[in-house]
């Protein structure tokens, strides 16, 4: 949530990732951190995000929705 990365969108993607949680019921079942941070030293690739060490540039709601979807993909019914 540095600077940088709040005003190219970040604030937006926090919301996404909460959104996300929310609609598939994991807020309560999986062990997630959402947390801000100061710069990354990225500035130029902002927003950036941080998901277990990976460091991901330019992300966006589709980027995220990629990103968790990957991490938490919806089971079959």
């Amino acid at each position: 949530m540095g600077s940088s990365c709040f005003a190219r969108g970040n604030e937006g993607n926090l919301s996404f990732c909460e959104e996300f949680l929310a609609a598939r019921g994991l807020q309560d079942e999986v062990d997630v951190d959402l947390s801000g941070s100061l710069c990354t030293g990225n500035c130029t690739g902002g927003p950036v995000v941080v998901v277990n060490d990976r460091v991901y540039t330019r992300v966006d709601r589709g980027v995220m929705n990629d990103i968790l979807t990957g991490l938490f993909p919806q089971e079959a019914k």
